[in-house]
């Protein structure tokens, strides 16, 4: 039976509900500091725990909680009678429910305030309470999440709250000290430039997701504590629920016009770009990104990195997109979109900003920093030397050929690509597939060196005027006399973009 409860919450967010229930059900309600004073000022009989502990809060605050008499409350399992002696030798009375939730870390950590400030944020009080209520979930109900009140009332109503959600409460107790515990952590280390010897994440989930790459897979979205990116902080404007493979694609795809300083769009499918190319505005790029793959951006997702406008618009409704995102719309460009009753639009609010990469394996996760290198330098090796304008396409291709998947191959024309190949086992297939799609393409880029001629050699039957690789092959000199044996000038970078 509940007797007694601590309330301690920075988010007042229904507390005021649920305590005026417990002193319904005549149970006391000890607090302290701010929580206290709300309870007061707002009618709620309470106790402050200075009282119980006979001990007046010190440093600031810092100490106030962290006090035998709280944690022996807690603590203490009723079925154990040596347990139950030693809070009746020393005047302790048992504490039956624990509501707390915690300083915001997880916001102001990504707020630009001092890191002293952020040091002020790291809650100590409040987990040693949570933790401790949450061993003794079979004795003591624990609340640390805002949205549980009204569970807990309602079961309260009924009698008793049960085991089983006792259980639950304090099993996410657990997932949020892990998350909370992993933010600060990484905020401390952050400044390491190695990996630390144990991988801690932190993540909360936004939304359960209705499947994930197929039906029978179950699948939820959850979003950096510690990262404000662009993947936790855009704007869904119209259309459906987002799906595992809309963000999945989003994230590339939207990583994809962010290399670019120009006006750029993409159009990506299966996790793989089917389109990029650089316009003097939006409406041309979106054209020369739809004309690289007319198919395949059917039913696909297109990002650009500029304010929509309703000429655009106007184009992208001619055909079946899942997403269309932007970083802002103009009026009249929404209400074209919106004629499209699924299609998601979505405001894109920040640019990427993740370090790190994550994949499961089983039984593990690697972990690798996000390929955010693009070049060592740019070292002509062919006796032909690169046009000015060549190289700005080449290097426009290379940053596209980022983001396709091994083995990597883009053809492009100027600042256009127009024939895309990767996901092969071997090299020379993207590169006859993407030259064989690519329509008056000038340059070829390619995300690891080539182990043989026999890519050059191909790029030469289709007029490949110049080509951008990262070198580094014990065959270099093959690849580089073939060149010179064609006509075509070849770059090489010194950096590969291998993406499995």
């Amino acid at each position: 039976m509940i007797k007694r409860a601590l309330i301690s919450v920075y988010d007042k967010t229904g507390i005021l509900e649920m305590a005026r229930f417990l002193r319904k059900c005549d149970i006391e309600i000890i607090s302290s500091g701010g929580s206290y004073k709300y309870l007061k000022e707002n009618g709620v009989e309470v106790t402050e725990i200075s009282k119980i502990t006979n001990s007046d809060e010190m440093l600031d605050g810092r100490v106030k909680t962290l006090h035998p008499v709280i944690h022996g409350g807690i603590l203490a399992i009723r079925d154990n009678e040596e347990h139950m002696e030693t809070l009746k030798e020393r005047n302790i009375e048992t504490i039956d429910m624990v509501i707390v939730n915690l300083y915001p870390f997880f916001e102001k950590v990504k707020e630009n305030i001092g890191f002293n400030e952020k040091v002020e944020f790291i809650d100590i009080g409040g987990p040693t309470m949570l933790r401790s209520a949450a061993k003794n979930f079979k004795d003591v109900v624990v609340i640390s999440d805002i949205n549980d009140y009204k569970k807990v009332i309602n079961e309260m109503k009924e009698g008793e709250v049960s085991l089983r959600t006792r259980k639950k409460l304090a099993g996410k107790v657990f997932n949020l000290m892990g998350a909370y515990d992993s933010a600060v952590s990484n905020f401390l280390l952050n400044d390491e430039e190695e990996f630390g010897d144990y991988l801690s994440l932190s993540y909360k989930k936004i939304q359960d997701l209705r499947y994930g790459e197929n039906p029978h897979q179950k699948a939820a979205y959850y979003v950096s504590t510690e990262v404000d990116g662009a993947m936790n902080n855009f704007e869904v404007l119209n259309g459906k629920e987002l799906s595992y493979n809309n963000i999945k694609d989003l994230d590339i795809a939207w990583k994809v016009v962010n290399e670019f300083e120009e006006i750029a769009c993409c159009g990506l499918k299966h996790n793989t770009p089917c389109g990029v190319a650089i316009g003097e505005n939006i409406s041309e790029a979106y054209l020369n990104a739809y004309d690289c793959d007319k198919t395949s951006i059917f039913g696909g997702i297109v990002t650009v990195n500029r304010k929509l406008d309703k000429k655009t618009a106007i184009e992208m409704v001619k055909i079946f997109l899942e997403v269309v995102a932007a970083p802002d719309f103009d009026e009249d460009a929404l209400e074209v979109l919106r004629t499209k009753k699924n299609l998601r639009v979505l405001k894109m609010n920040k640019k990427p900003a993740n370090n790190k990469y994550v994949v499961s394996v089983d039984g593990g996760i690697l972990v690798q920093d996000e390929d955010n290198k693009f070049i060592n330098s740019l070292e002509v090796v062919t006796k032909k030397v690169p046009t000015a304008e060549e190289i700005e396409s080449l290097k426009f291709a290379m940053k596209v050929v980022k983001y396709v998947k091994s083995n990597a191959i883009v053809v492009a024309k100027g600042k256009k690509a127009v024939g895309i190949g990767g996901g092969e086992v071997n090299r020379i297939w993207p590169t006859s597939q993407a030259l064989e799609r690519g329509e008056g393409a000038t340059v070829l880029a390619s995300d690891a060196f080539f182990p043989f001629d026999d890519c050059v050699r191909e790029a030469g039957k289709y007029g490949i005027k110049a080509i951008i690789q990262p070198g580094g092959s014990i065959n270099d000199k093959l690849s580089i006399e073939a060149c010179n044996e064609l006509g075509i000038s070849m770059i090489l970078t010194g950096v590969r973009h291998f993406k499995h």
